[in-house]
């Protein structure tokens, strides 16, 4: 039902992010919040079929439209404007609204403009009967003025087809570096002046506007993954027009803010904490998990390390390599309704290594479930559409992630992260590491703290104990960075959790309706658990 993102996380010396703390805290202190009345409201109007398609007849009536007009530059006027794409979800009870509920599923690149249409799945009917919930595309996404590097597909398909999601050879690794370098190149010629107001404070000061332009003095919001710095730059810059703010998968902001080399590899390290989980979780699940025959642990690691090597061929599911399986891999961790189907394709696998009789037949004439072709689980987002034109990933995390480093140095870093995240370690590394030392921003405007912000009413960050992409320990440093926070705990996969844990759905719409704050410490468990079909406790 959900797709949704990933994030990482990385800390910085300690030094440096105090100094950048002491310098942000300063230029914090010119940053004036919209006010309500003094900005313009959004046009509201119908939407197309396009934006409303899946939405039942009945339904239409409760969906509106809008473009809202904001500057590129909210510190210089000169440098013009552009529209962010707005949709609207009445409330269903207008006389008890409480007002408008922002929402963002991540990325960066993420668009959320048609969030609202699936809110019953991750929101208690409460939430939908008192709020306008409000799905936007972040500047520079989806119909948000898009940040485009290339003029033509094909330019497009040449750089990215020459990435290779984890280089082994020299000729691999040299190639990839230079597909990064590449990109850049494009970025600087095509890009425009917005590739430079990218960052999430950029986006924060647009939310802000909207906030003020639909009438509310203080912004409720919920954002995933990525979106959970948004959240907690909001309620840092903007601590007294901060209402209720949900925050769930979240990043580690000190860390992504000032140290990007270390975000990621301690980003790596989470999908190796998921997948450890993953095999030992199959190991207990018996005959319900495919790959429990033997020790899931060694015979995972016995694939990847034959698939480095080349590559495996199943009779009827095609060919898998070292690319194939690290993405496919990395993007089942976010779902754990796909984790049976990964087990089978594992099993697969290892009965093409290890054939013995019919019901080695019989795995191999299957096609393979989980492990499909294609570059997944780079992104903070969990993709489900092929590129599309629109750069916003880099843009945003390349504008907010400092890299310390020159890009010659990845193959050493790539090195060493394998050691220690030998599934993992490469393929981030070759991520955001080797592209934004390329990446062309000159001086972004980013916000770097300080975190300590006092809000009215405690910001509720929400941790997946088995979160691949925002490892728990993220979470548990937002809710200590934030100067007021209440931790929820779920002891489940996956990335991000809202309506998959009756509990939390629970809380969190009592505390988004009537600021009823959840007590500290609380653990939650999710409706299913991995390998099970029925409800747990």
């Amino acid at each position: 039902m959900r797709s949704f993102a990933l994030a990482g996380a990385l800390v910085a010396g300690l030094g440096t992010a105090g100094t950048v703390g002491t310098a942000a805290a300063a230029t914090e202190a010119a940053v004036k919040p919209a006010v309500v009345g003094a900005t313009a409201a959004p046009n509201w109007g119908t939407c197309s079929a396009a934006t409303l398609a899946g939405v039942p007849a009945d339904q239409v009536k409760y969906y509106s439209c809008a473009r809202y007009r904001v500057p590129i530059d909210h510190d210089n006027a000169a440098l013009g404007t552009i529209d962010i794409a707005l949709l609207k979800r009445a409330a269903r009870t207008p006389d008890k609204r409480v007002g408008s509920l922002f929402l963002n599923p991540g990325g960066p690149g993420g668009s959320g403009l048609r969030m609202p249409i699936s809110g019953q799945y991750y929101f208690q009917p409460q939430v939908l009967d008192r709020f306008d919930l409000v799905g936007f595309d972040p500047r520079g996404v989806g119909q948000s003025n898009p940040l485009r590097c290339f003029t033509t597909q094909e330019d497009a398909d040449e750089v990215f087809s020459a990435q290779i999601a984890v280089p082994l050879s020299r000729a691999q690794i040299s190639g990839t570096l230079a597909s990064y370098r590449d990109y850049g190149q494009f970025c600087k010629n095509n890009a425009g002046s917005l590739l430079n107001h990218m960052s999430t404070k950029d986006v924060v000061r647009d939310l802000d506007t909207l906030r003020a332009a639909v009438g509310d003095q203080k912004l409720t919001f919920v954002g995933f993954s990525y979106g959970t710095l948004i959240g907690s730059t909001y309620t840092s810059m903007f601590p007294k027009q901060s209402r209720a703010i949900v925050i769930d998968g979240n990043v580690d902001p000190a860390l992504r803010t000032s140290d990007g080399v270390q975000y990621d590899r301690e980003r790596a390290q989470g999908f190796e904490l998921s997948l450890d989980g993953f095999l030992k979780r199959c190991d207990q699940a018996g005959a319900k998990c495919a790959f429990s025959d033997g020790d899931p642990r060694a015979k995972f690691d016995e694939l990847r390390e034959h698939l480095r090597k080349q590559p495996i061929t199943i009779p009827g599911g095609g060919t898998v390599d070292i690319n194939q399986f690290t993405g496919g891999v990395s993007s089942v961790l976010y779902s754990p309704s796909a984790f049976p189907g990964l087990a089978e394709d594992l099993q697969a696998l290892y009965t093409a290594l290890h054939p013995a009789g019919a019901q080695a037949q019989a795995l191999q004439a299957k096609p393979l479930k989980a492990l499909t072709p294609g570059k997944q689980g780079l992104a903070d987002q969990n993709p489900d559409s092929p590129y599309t034109s629109d750069d916003s990933y880099f843009a945003v995390n390349c504008s907010d992630k400092p890299f310390r480093i020159k890009q010659e140095q990845v193959p050493g870093i790539a090195a060493q992260w394998e050691r220690e995240s030998p599934t993992f370690g490469r393929y981030q590394a070759f991520a955001d590491t080797a592209g934004c030392p390329v990446w062309p921003a000159k001086k972004p405007d980013v916000y770097r703290g300080p975190w300590r912000a006092k809000t009215d009413v405690p910001v509720v960050v929400v941790g997946n104990y088995y979160d691949p992409a925002t490892q728990y320990k993220f979470a548990q440093r937002m809710a200590q960075e934030l100067g007021n926070a209440r931790l929820l705990s779920v002891d489940a996969f996956g990335h991000c959790i809202l309506g998959d844990a009756l509990g939390v759905d629970k809380a969190v719409a009592d505390y988004l309706t009537d600021l009823k704050v959840p007590a500290n410490g609380q653990v939650f468990q999710p409706n299913v658990q991995p390998f099970e079909t029925a409800a747990q406790g």
